[in-house]
């Protein structure tokens, strides 16, 4: 649209919508945002808004949607949330350029940039997170700007990729445009331009925030890949933040070789974060997260998603969990301390962002105050007991260190920051009178005008005679003395009239005028100097952050170890004992989840056992009998035991796992053209190409989806090949309903059979959930059916059936007499005359119908003989 068609404003408008084509702009007008074509018709479908329509020049309207400025972060959270980007067009300064406005734009929302609390979920972090890729090799980055973490590391293969994007569940992920093969790993993708990820570029980005020659005090100096993809985060946060980002102060390369590995299956199948069903109590963090603070919220579900295999870091943490299991007066103490805490962390990064409201400095100084009263009841008195092993609270020493009051901080808030200061700086009250001389000098001079318009009311009340005027004021009119109409005949001579309303009349007096002068004029400078002297005071907490954050970690240490120990106490948890070995013993075991959904005394415990004699266990017995609850009840406990909390059960000594892999359920996957079987098979094959003797490996109904002898060849390949491979002989816990597999415990030496307990009394069966050794003769199939409600005449039937079934089936179970693990199971007895006669056939010519009665003639001849 050329320019001279257009009014000034909506040129303004297109020239800012070229800048930000991919977002939508709210465009400031007086009090709302606008939205403009496109943009508006968006807007209002997603936002429930009416879409209206502005002239734009001569015979033009543009379509128009707008919000009101005072609750456009509400809009804009329900956009991103939708995927949306938002940019924030603001009017910036109060003065026309030849009749127009001023706007620019001063913030871009997008998914992995917010930093408005009302916009984020307090209890864990909000990743924005890049990735570039160089044949198969990968470079990953990862921030979040509310907390200040940013961290990097290269990659070797897609599936460890996927598992490090699964842990972190980016709100963003950042792309090169021309890689099509991620928009699957998170909902919002946003392609950058392939020049972003250069490394020259990236180098140049990096080196130029952090103000150093060289990336090797960050540890990726010769890490290519990783430095692209920080690159690529930083110059994104530049862009959408305006340059506001010092709140990244720091950057970690880092290794996924140092925690166990969990790929999106096994985090779902175990139910980490929240429920199959999407329900977050349901999980097993929901059992575990009795936190008491924001960041230890936070804290806690990094460590849920990210099992260690440091034995060391490990044990510490479980001695931090015992100290407070020990002392429970001491973690009560703390708890209560802890209670309530303001998210330390995140406000840290909000005046270091530039974001601070004065309410943020307020709650960094309640946050502060706790501090010591924290520190005073974790001390240790004596010097000399630091040396006695026997003083339990030696364990929080590490964390102790690290607990800074910072006092330099918490005295200038405190001197600075007016009790309960407006929540922003339109109104006054924000400084604490006495320290700013400059500020106390205008408010003194203006004190004598507001203390005679605070006595206006009575004494004009007093001359006049008319006891129902008041003194009020507004934006519009000022100051005003306001007499009913049934009282104005009274009114004096010296009142001039300025409103007039339905019941009342409002007047002034030029004496009232004078000093409504002073006052305005005073207020705009008081409001001047007030945000003048909180930015002031901003820059100088920002020196502390480092020892803000510092405390703020410690704090979440403290709160996450706490809450263990108090989760420990209440559902009766034991420490476990934690070796380099790769076997595991877990008496009187349980789920965590099921359990605390459950009465506690419900609920069957149940022992699991690996040594070198024993890797591979098949479970079998019927559905519902409780085996899928024990595979993953063992795959918890082991995870539960590497992120450094006691686990359910009388005793648990394990060996760390490297890896989890669980194959549980199956589903379509259409829009990939993959069926049920399909995804299984692929899911299996992963695990058999990645799993180690160190692995724990979850298999549940290997090849239940096609049929059933293609199904029981799989399941007992796949046994033969996880015993048999010289690097495997991983930890196993494989439930099946081929019975026919139980064999194979006299075969291979270290599988073992197992299966759920059953108790039949005439027709009726129960469930026992408990394992014992031994494999199943039944699995109860049509008493579950009829459990599940199946018509009377239908279970009958199955029974007739099953009973018909069984009598001219074959043995339940392998004649181990027969194979050998190298041996293909034999179709007919080696004397056999089918044999001869297979032998004598052209299958080459043969076709498909004559097949058929061939084996109908084979049937005539030889059946039961």
């Amino acid at each position: 649209m050329a320019k001279s068609k257009v009014t000034p404003s909506r040129q303004q408008y297109l020239d800012i919508k070229a800048q930000y084509p991919d977002a939508i702009v709210f465009f400031r007008l007086g009090d709302f945002y606008e939205t403009f074509d496109d943009d508006a018709e968006t807007a209002a479908r997603e936002l429930d808004l009416v879409l209206t329509s502005r002239p734009q020049g001569k015979n033009q309207r543009t379509p128009m949607a707008g919000v009101p400025h005072h609750a456009a972060e509400g809009y804009i959270a329900r956009l991103i949330a939708k995927g949306y980007k938002v940019a924030l067009a603001e009017q910036i300064s109060t003065e026309t350029v030849k009749g127009l406005m001023p706007r620019e734009v001063v913030r871009v929302f997008t998914a992995g940039t917010v930093i408005e609390p009302g916009m984020l979920e307090a209890g864990r972090n909000n990743y924005l997170t890049a990735v570039i890729r160089d044949g198969d090799q990968y470079g990953l980055a990862y921030a979040d700007i509310t907390t200040g973490e940013f961290a990097t590391t290269q990659i070797n293969g897609r599936r460890p990729l996927t598992e490090e994007l699964a842990r972190l569940a980016p709100a963003e992920l950042l792309v090169a445009d021309n890689e099509h093969t991620l928009h699957d790993q998170s909902k919002t993708v946003t392609p950058l331009p392939n020049w972003r990820f250069e490394e020259g570029n990236a180098r140049q980005t990096l080196r130029r925030h952090f103000g150093v020659s060289t990336l090797s005090g960050f540890g990726c100096e010769n890490k290519p890949l990783a430095v692209r993809a920080a690159g690529a985060i930083l110059y994104y946060l530049q862009e959408t933040q305006r340059g506001a980002i010092d709140q990244v102060q720091r950057l970690a390369t880092y290794s996924t070789e140092g925690y166990m590995a969990l790929d999106t299956a096994t985090r779902h199948n175990l139910e980490l974060t929240e429920s199959i069903g999407g329900d977050k109590s349901g999980s097993l963090l929901g059992v575990l997260n009795k936190t008491v603070t924001p960041m230890g919220a936070r804290l806690l579900r990094q460590r849920v998603t990210r099992p260690l295999l440091n034995l060391d870091e490990l044990n510490q943490r479980l001695d931090q969990v015992e100290t407070f299991g020990n002392d429970g007066l001491l973690r009560a103490d703390i708890r209560a301390a802890l209670k309530g805490l303001p998210d330390l962390e995140r406000l840290a990064n909000r005046v270091l962002s530039g974001k601070a409201i004065p309410r943020d400095l307020e709650n960094i100084r309640l946050a502060l105050e706790t501090v010591p009263e924290i520190s005073e009841k974790l001390k240790i008195d004596d010097p000399r007991s630091k040396i006695d092993a026997h003083n339990p609270i030696i364990n929080l020493q590490s964390l102790i260190i690290n607990l800074d009051p910072c006092p330099e901080t918490h005295d200038l808030i405190s001197r600075a920051i007016a009790d309960n200061a407006p929540t922003n700086f339109n109104k006054m009250g924000v400084i604490r009178p006495g320290f700013s001389a400059e500020l106390d000098g205008v408010m003194n001079s203006s004190a004598h005008a507001r203390e005679w318009v605070a006595q206006l009311e009575p004494r004009e009340r007093e001359r006049t005679g008319i006891q129902s005027l008041k003194v009020g004021f507004n934006k519009v009119f000022g100051y005003y003395i306001e007499i009913s109409r049934a009282n104005s005949h009274l009114a004096p001579d010296d009142y001039i009239r300025k409103q007039t309303l339905t019941n009342a009349e409002r007047y002034i007096t030029p004496e009232l005028k004078e000093y409504e002068t002073l006052i305005l004029n005073a207020e705009e400078r008081i409001l001047e100097i007030e945000r003048r002297v909180f930015i002031e005071i901003c820059q100088q907490v920002a020196q502390f952050t480092p020892q803000l954050l510092q405390t703020a970690v410690t704090l979440a240490r403290l709160d996450v170890a706490a809450t263990l120990a108090e989760v420990a106490a209440n559902f009766d948890y034991v420490r476990p004992v934690l070796s380099d070995e790769s076997g595991m013993m877990v008496e009187n075991g349980r789920h965590p989840v099921v359990e605390h959904s459950l009465n506690r005394e419900r609920f069957v415990p149940n022992h699991s056992q690996f040594d070198s004699n024993d890797r591979i266990q098949i479970i079998t017995g019927p559905n519902m009998s409780g085996k899928s609850t024990f595979l993953r009840q063992v795959a918890l406990i082991t995870l539960m035991a590497q992120i450094g909390s006691f686990v359910p059960a009388t005793k648990a000594e394990i060996g760390l796992a490297d890896r989890i892999f669980t194959r549980i359920g199956a589903h379509d996957e259409l829009h990939h053209g993959r069926s049920t079987f399909m995804v299984e098979m692929v899911e299996t094959a992963e695990i058999l190409n990645h799993a180690t003797h160190r692995s724990l490996l979850i298999l549940d109904e290997i090849g239940r989806g096609t049929s059933t002898y293609d199904g029981l060849s799989i399941a007992w390949a796949v046994i033969e090949f996880l015993h048999n491979h010289p690097r495997l002989k991983p930890r196993t816990l494989f439930a099946t309903h081929y019975h026919e597999l139980v064999g194979l415990a006299d075969m291979l030496p270290m599988v073992t059979n197992y299966n759920v307990a059953v108790a039949e009394e005439g027709d009726d069966v129960v469930f026992l959930h408990q394992i014992v050794p031994g494999g199943a003769d039944r699995s109860y199939g049509i008493h579950v059916a009829q459990l599940a409600g199946l018509p009377r005449d239908v279970i009958n039937r199955a029974n007739e059936i099953l009973e018909e079934l069984e009598r001219h089936a074959p043995t339940t179970s392998v004649e181990p007499s027969r194979f050998t693990p190298s041996q293909q199971m034999a179709l007919f007895p080696e004397t056999s005359p089918i044999l001869e006669e297979l032998a004598d056939l052209d299958v080459n010519t043969l076709t498909p119908l004559e097949a058929i009665n061939k084996l109908y003639e084979w049937k005539r001849r030889y059946a039961g003989k």
